[in-house]
């Protein structure tokens, strides 16, 4: 079973799951699969804001549209943002004004580059587009937030965020007095 995430449900979807039935055939064929052992599941992606290739559509778009490089990307930057991420990078090079090939770099916020928690954190997705002057490169990588419920980022937490517990208040008894069996309570000696 495999499980593609989309964050337009209806576009993959199709008529009357048409789409999926349609992706299920190629998957099939391509691999070699028996007849009707292969099914597919379309699932709506939870935040879009949170989901890299998404956003790399999204400025691609934008793009062809004939939006400015700037302005488009800190667009993006700004609704990744909004969405709740811990931090994001948006890389767009190629010819971007003239004949030289540029690279512009737009970050916000926190992003880690290396160690494991990169796997689980960071979303990444790089896409192209075929503009009149040349082809343009886009990365998009997107910090996710932890999230307990896994819904919207990775349960566990970063190994280095260190959360203080407030210590209960303890009851301390007031003053100490000896309790001899089969008698009153007396009052310690006072010495």
């Amino acid at each position: 079973n495999h499980h593609p995430r989309h964050s337009n449900t209806t576009c993959s979807g199709g008529e009357k799951g048409r789409r999926i039935r349609e992706l299920t055939s190629v998957v099939q064929k391509r691999f070699n699969f028996p007849e009707g052992s292969v099914e597919l599941y379309a699932e709506k992606v939870a935040a879009r804001g949170l989901c890299a290739i998404a956003q790399c559509e999204s400025l691609r778009y934008k793009l062809i549209g004939g939006l400015a490089v700037r302005r488009a990307c800190y667009g993006v930057l700004r609704f990744i943002m909004e969405s709740g991420a811990q931090g994001c990078e948006v890389i767009v090079s190629g010819k971007l004004r003239g004949q030289r090939a540029k690279s512009m770099k737009f970050v916000d916020g926190l992003m880690i580059h290396s160690g494991h928690p990169t796997h689980d954190y960071v979303d990444s997705a790089v896409r192209h587009v075929l503009l009149r002057q040349g082809v343009l490169g886009i990365k998009v990588k997107i910090m996710l937030p932890w999230d307990p419920t896994g819904k919207i980022g990775p349960k566990n937490p970063l190994p280095d965020s260190v959360s203080i517990i407030e210590p209960k208040e303890e009851e301390l008894p007031q003053a100490p007095y000896s309790e001899p069996k089969g008698g009153d309570a007396k009052p310690p000696l006072q010495v």
